[in-house]
């Protein structure tokens, strides 16, 4: 990466300023008209759900309509969604039959750019290399945002929507949708309560695997895919089979394999639990790199200061059917051995904390036998989705905002790096600087092709 990518970096497309002064009044009439409806806060959470006078509705527009989109799309459809844009045209035609009076784009930037005037918002679930781009120009056009994980594609992306958002006002959630469980929450408490004590090691780990992508060159794209608009920002190639719809997570150039895909979903509850934002080294060890495609399994580390009291810690990742040692030697009090799917385990120096999406256990079970757990102190969500849409419309904060993802996605991307690299990396997070190894620079971010910026 060029020395002089650093933020604030800030390469602007034409947003008007008309069009902002427009966006700014839309705000004010959202935030006042519903301040006056039905929602009110009571203890932090809404007491009632979101209003449906159509004065009061957002106008959304969408960039991606199948995979991930179509969950996002289930969740806001009571809202006004304006236009939906997807390079892959079937897709596009099937979402508009749920939504016949929404406007349909190829090209996201036109979207904007033509829906300017008539959107107060804008939801992302593209592929990973399109994250940033459409993020980004939206924040600048004076929306709000809402994008899945990981939030970007490089460390250099999460840094700069995170910075934009703050600039601009914009009331932004990335889709790290079970950060808003009752489960996760409870877990938070019993951290911060002190129950395991101070903890210095924690674990998290999947069994699935994004592996092995390869470019397979010498067919045409099919006809509903426009294939130089779906490469976006990304390195010029001829079609290759096997990337589009859901497959690109395979490939270093469009995803980040599974760490990418699942490592703000597991390590999200390590992130809240214990205060962590960057991380000052980071190491992984997996099978041989290749320069195309995600591997078969990972296992990354990351090292993080003391935080007040918290003591300096080690998180560890596992994927691909890789499971931490000291699971093994985890026991119910009757002896037999714990079995526990994909999830966290937290080690403290009074006991253990095992959790997955649904479900938690302290551990050694016999030392907390009649364990009273602390008094809740987190709300109930209103949902992940809601909790976006209720503060688009009064100016609230969201529990996973761009400040807060977009280190925890800084972090995890850190972790493809090291892997990549194949080394120990000392991190200067202030400067998104590896002081020890040159070459993990090349990968904080990437060139964008010619029509292309962030």
């Amino acid at each position: 990466m060029p020395t002089s990518l650093v933020p604030p970096l800030i390469v602007s497309f034409s947003a008007k300023d008309s069009s902002m002064k427009s966006q700014t009044t839309r705000r004010q009439f959202l935030q006042t008209s519903t301040a006056a409806g039905a929602a009110f806060w009571v203890g932090n959470s809404f007491a009632e759900s979101e209003t449906t006078s159509p004065n009061e509705k957002l106008n959304i527009a969408v960039v991606g309509t199948q995979g991930r989109a179509s969950g996002n799309i289930g969740q806001i459809n009571k809202q006004n969604i304006v236009a939906f844009a997807d390079v892959d045209s079937v897709s596009l035609g099937k979402r508009l039959k749920e939504f016949p009076s929404a406007n349909r784009y190829k090209d996201f930037r036109k979207m904007f750019e033509k829906e300017d005037k008539n959107i107060d918002a804008v939801l992302v679930s593209s592929p990973d290399h399109i994250h940033a781009p459409a993020t980004a120009m939206a924040i600048r056009m004076g929306k709000h945002a809402y994008c899945e994980k990981p939030l970007t594609h490089t460390i250099f992306e999460a840094r700069t929507l995170a910075q934009l958002a703050k600039k601009h006002n914009a009331v932004t959630q990335m889709g790290t949708q079970i950060h808003a469980g009752n489960n996760y929450r409870r877990v938070v408490e019993l951290i911060r309560s002190g129950a395991i004590g101070k903890v210095t090691e924690a674990y998290a780990w999947v069994g699935k695997g994004w592996a092995d992508g390869r470019f397979k060159f010498g067919k045409p794209a099919p006809s509903r895919l426009d294939w130089d608009l779906w490469l976006g920002p990304t390195q010029k190639r001829p079609y290759t089979e096997g990337v589009h719809p859901a497959s690109w997570r395979k490939f270093w150039d469009y995803g980040s394999g599974t760490l990418g895909d699942m490592g703000c979903h597991y390590i999200d509850l390590i992130f809240w639990a214990l205060k962590l934002k960057h991380p000052t080294h980071a190491w992984a060890e997996g099978p041989s790199v290749h320069p195309v495609g995600a591997p078969r399994w990972c296992s990354t580390h990351w090292a993080f200061p003391a935080r007040g009291e918290m003591p300096p810690m080690t998180v560890h990742w596992s994927d691909g059917g890789k499971r931490p040692d000291i699971l093994a030697t985890l026991k119910h009090k009757n002896g037999k051995p714990i079995k526990w799917g994909d999830g966290q385990l937290f080690v403290g120096h009074k006991g253990m904390i095992l959790s997955s999406y649904s479900n938690h256990l302290l551990l050694p079970e016999d030392k907390f036998e009649g364990f009273e757990p602390p008094k809740q102190t987190i709300p109930n969500s209103i949902g992940h989705h809601n909790e976006w849409i209720q503060a688009c419309k009064t100016g609230g904060k969201t529990t996973c905002n761009f400040e807060y993802s977009g280190a925890l996605s800084e972090t995890v991307l850190l972790g493809t790096v090291a892997f990549r690299v194949g080394k120990k990396i000392a991190w200067d997070a202030k400067n998104m600087k590896a002081t020890n190894c040159p070459e993990a620079n090349d990968l904080v971010h990437k060139e964008y092709r010619k029509g292309w910026s962030l």
